[in-house]
């Protein structure tokens, strides 16, 4: 390492690209800083597994860095304790007299702030760069998207998939549909569940990561010991995207809505179903999005197992879903993160924190969020999401959970999927609807209700489904703003037709569920 350097470049830790151009050329000139901070560990509580994850494929990538022939320093809480991101720039900059400065481009609003007001009376030069990441630049997204106004993924998908030519044929969507959603929602029987692949985990060692979370005091929930099964290299992460093209893909679209009980043990096949699980590996940016929608349309093109419907399922999550959401965050934010639509006040119940609820849906997604730090996208958002919804829960605790409990979880995908798509908070700039829904919903995606204290079938009674009144009530509560919604007309219409005794059952249970929330 040099005592000095005319350019230093930060890397955050989910821009671990190791294709960006950055990297093309050696230069002993520059300097390349990766750091854990305390300030990312402490404006939300995290999964144990998160932090794991994130500060092990941050030395991985300083690492593979430093042999590729960079100079690279890498700092761990212990060396950053008592800074923020600003302070050890600036300390940097001073040390190895640096007369500029160059970051890509963060994916965090927040961040994206602190940087641009780093103080230039220590810095004569700061350049910033793409991430080179996305389909979309940064500044592209105003050409699709604009501010506090209402769009749908549909659409978008379908530019994206002609733009970049994915999935085509000429102008027309291969096999013929843009969309083979319908096909997606296919509940899994017992001869399917017994067929389900085990799936790949790794044993990272993360002995001397929870030695520091140990020393420093960082607070973390969920559970985590000294093996990570998360991938922490692109190595890893390549790994994981064949598995899944492998063994997972060819049913995947079929099952990608289902949902299975299991006892949360990670030994288990069922936790992880036909999901990729390499959201984490995207978002911390070891794999790139154009390299995973190639390798699975290659799979697709040579393999008689993979039908159209899988992979447009698959792709649709990535080209269109991530890419969505991304562009609804950026073009809405800061005042995104305070959209509060529904008026919801209520504190999120105890037992978001340790699964112990007598509903087997919500205990089977947060137990197995807590022991994996994961759960797939319909547990997300008609269990665990569905509930906060129906039970009126603030949507800045509701973000603050689904921030800090899952691997994947970064404020740009996490904010616009939970206020947005999960709590309607923003009044739909992203979804049509509010996703509310009943037991009965859960009861036919899952095999969760069999295994429940309650009854899915009762509506009204001491053990019927909580979910069965409080959807009712909610559905009540705001009438005014969902009734004219042609996909939620329906329901009034069923209500109208109950009888006032009936009614004011419904209302009465759901006011007993939620002045006891925690008991249930």
């Amino acid at each position: 390492m040099n005592s000095s350097y005319s350019t230093l470049r930060l890397i955050l830790g989910d821009q671990l690209n190791a294709n960006h151009s950055w990297y093309k050329e050696k230069d002993n000139s520059v300097l390349y800083v990766v750091a854990e901070l305390h300030q990312e560990q402490k404006y939300v509580k995290h999964h144990v597994q998160k932090i794991q994850a994130f500060f092990a494929a941050m030395e991985s990538f300083s690492t593979a860095l430093t042999k590729a022939g960079h100079d690279v320093i890498h700092l761990t809480l212990d060396d950053t304790e008592g800074q923020t991101l600003d302070d050890v720039i600036i300390e940097l900059v001073r040390r190895f007299n640096v007369n500029q400065f160059q970051y890509q481009q963060p994916d965090e609003y927040r961040l994206a702030e602190q940087l641009s007001k780093i103080s230039h009376d220590y810095l004569n030069n700061i350049e910033v760069f793409s991430t080179e990441h996305f389909f979309l630049e940064q500044s592209e997204l105003k050409n699709y998207f604009k501010f506090n106004t209402a769009h749908r993924m549909e659409a978008f998908y379908r530019k994206l998939r002609k733009r970049f030519n994915i999935l085509m044929d000429g102008d027309e969507p291969v096999g013929g549909e843009w969309n083979y959603d319908s096909a997606n929602r296919n509940k899994m029987k017992q001869a399917d569940i017994e067929k389900v692949p085990q799936p790949l985990q790794f044993t990272n060692d993360v002995s001397t990561i929870n030695a520091r979370l140990k020393k420093h005091n960082i607070s973390t929930i969920g559970t985590g010991g000294n093996s990570l099964l998360w991938p922490i290299n692109r190595s890893q992460a390549k790994e994981l995207l064949a598995f899944f093209l492998d063994n997972c893909l060819p049913l995947f679209g079929y099952y990608q809505d289902a949902m299975v009980y299991e006892n949360n043990d990670t030994s288990s096949s069922l936790w992880s179903l036909y999901h990729s699980r390499v959201s984490f590996a995207l978002n911390a940016k070891m794999l790139s999005p154009g390299y995973v929608i190639k390798q699975a349309i290659t799979k697709y093109q040579n393999s008689d197992k993979v039908s159209v419907e899988q992979i447009e399922g698959f792709v649709r999550q990535i080209l269109g879903w991530r890419e969505f959401v991304r562009g609804i965050y950026w073009i809405n934010m800061p005042s995104y993160k305070s959209l509060n639509g529904l008026s919801a006040t209520n504190d999120l119940p105890d037992y978001f924190w340790d699964g112990n609820t007598k509903m087997a849906c919500m205990s089977q997604a947060i137990k197995q969020s807590l022991t994996t730090a994961y759960a797939h996208h319909i547990q997300r958002l008609m269990v665990t999401g569905n509930f906060a919804l129906i039970s009126g829960l603030h949507p800045d605790q509701v973000d603050d959970w689904y921030l800090g409990i899952y691997i994947d979880a970064i404020e740009w995908v996490e904010l616009p999927n939970t206020r947005g798509m999960s709590q309607f908070a923003d009044g739909g700039l992203l979804a049509s609807k509010a996703y509310a829904a009943s037991g009965n919903y859960i009861n036919n995606m899952s095999d969760y209700c069999k295994n429940c204290h309650y009854n899915v079938k009762l509506k009204t009674e001491d053990n019927a489904c909580p979910f069965n009144a409080l959807y009712w009530n909610f559905m009540v509560e705001h009438e005014n703003k969902f009734k004219s919604n042609p996909r939620q007309s329906m329901v009034y219409r069923n209500w109208e037709k109950k009888t006032d005794a009936d009614k004011d059952a419904l209302l009465q249970r759901a006011d007993w569920i939620l002045k006891n929330i925690n008991k249930i």
